[in-house]
């Protein structure tokens, strides 16, 4: 491990020379250096540049610079590799993958499908790399972390003059950019700030094919003091279970870290869930508003179990709640900011409540996941659109639609 180290260290130093912006042809230019420096250590040898356009990516440029003009190739992100890297963040794959398509990676002149998605706010690029012979698979998937975090580094540097842009690019990379493909489930998620960035978020994490880590989460106040807060649950939460921790250990693991943070005056809610293929559904509410189980019979269920919001305690203790999701089930979890809205009804001002959130979600048992969400949404911001907003807003749901 401390070899990785030295050499993410290494790549950061090397990639801060390199003059950059945001564009595609600075991304080349920090692959590029990366590469010629520390390409026998990473085992990559060179590699592709695509830039989103639209709903596909194109080819734009390699390095080292190809001798010709590069064929501007389009690649649609719903292609299975692309849609991987995109949730993941990093990919490989050996040729032979089912994933992979034989004649388009021909075409581009791929063998292995080694890949890392580096964006934020402002730039959303692709890096491709050719793999060096013999290099051994867990060799290239730490090799594309490292150079994820370095390229992504320097770029936040140079892309990022303030402390907030920093923060705004924080928060669009930690929240997925669409739901992840899981049996016949159904799932959506938004999240609104009130000041550009907040302390809310939500998460899918793919935890293998058959399992699903689902999210949500709350820091205490908004706006960039609570933004930066939500990074240390995003990168706290996905380390535990990138060690296979049991779904407890990882809550109190990270209970300890947000304890332990230089940023924690504050609290912070969660809840975090995992879903099998066939329903089952373990969790742990740590402090959070509870997300309400609406099963197909209309009754509503509160999923309390689990034990105190994050942060005050580093020692605190907290217990799995279990579920089994049946066909016709939905769940919907929510941040106090959606309950909590205040509006003027009747003779006073008062809160959206629970009473109006039940009702809502009620009216949409026969939408979609995403339907129901914007339904929600609009409903929440028409009670509350003659009072000044207060709170960030996040509500994610998920459905099992009937057989």
């Amino acid at each position: 491990m401390s070899r990785h180290v030295e050499l993410m260290r290494q790549l950061e130093d090397l990639v801060e020379s390199v003059e950059s912006d945001h564009g595609a042809s600075s991304i080349r230019a920090l692959a590029a250096r990366a590469v010629e420096r520390f390409g026998d250590q990473l085992g990559i040898t060179g590699g592709r540049v695509y830039v989103r356009d639209g709903a596909d990516y194109i080819l734009t440029g390699s390095f080292p610079a190809a001798a010709g003009e590069v064929p501007r190739i389009r690649v649609p992100d719903t292609y299975g590799p692309i849609d991987l890297v995109l949730q993941r963040r990093f990919i490989y794959m050996r040729p032979g993958d089912p994933e992979l398509d034989p004649e388009l990676e021909e075409v581009i002149g791929a063998r292995d499908f080694a890949a890392i998605w580096i964006g934020g706010a402002l730039c959303d690029c692709i890096l491709a790399f050719d793999v060096a012979p013999g290099a051994g698979s867990d060799e290239i998937r730490h090799s594309l972390v490292i150079l994820r975090h370095s390229i992504n580094h320097r770029l936040r540097e140079s892309w990022l003059g303030g402390v907030l842009k920093e923060a705004r690019m924080i928060q669009a990379s930690i929240l997925p950019r669409r739901p992840p493909v899981f049996g016949s489930f159904d799932l959506a998620g938004r999240s609104s700030p009130v000041e550009g960035v907040g302390g809310d978020f939500y998460d899918f994490i793919p935890l293998s094919p058959k399992l699903l880590g689902l999210a949500i989460a709350d820091v205490s106040g908004h706006g960039l003091p609570a933004a930066l807060q939500t990074r240390d649950i995003y990168m706290g939460l996905r380390m535990g279970l990138s060690l296979d921790f049991k779904i407890v250990r990882t809550v109190e693991r990270l209970n300890r870290i947000v304890s332990g943070s230089t940023l924690t005056s504050r609290f912070v809610s969660m809840f975090y869930g995992e879903l099998e293929l066939n329903g089952n559904f373990i969790y742990v509410n740590a402090g959070h508003p509870p997300p309400l189980h609406l099963d197909r019979a209309g009754r509503v269920h509160a999923l309390v179990e689990g034990g105190a919001v994050l942060g005050p305690l580093p020692d605190g203790a907290y217990e799995r709640g279990f579920l089994r999701l049946r066909a016709g089930d939905s769940l919907v979890l929510y941040t106090d900011g959606i309950v909590e809205t205040e509006g003027n009804a009747g003779a006073g001002v008062e809160e959206y409540g629970m009473d109006r959130l039940l009702h809502k979600a009620g009216e949409c048992v026969e939408l979609s996941a995403a339907d129901t969400v914007a339904a929600i949404f609009e409903d929440v911001q028409r009670f509350g659109a003659s009072v000044r907003t207060q709170d960030d807003r996040t509500l994610v749901v998920l459905k099992y639609p009937p057989g």
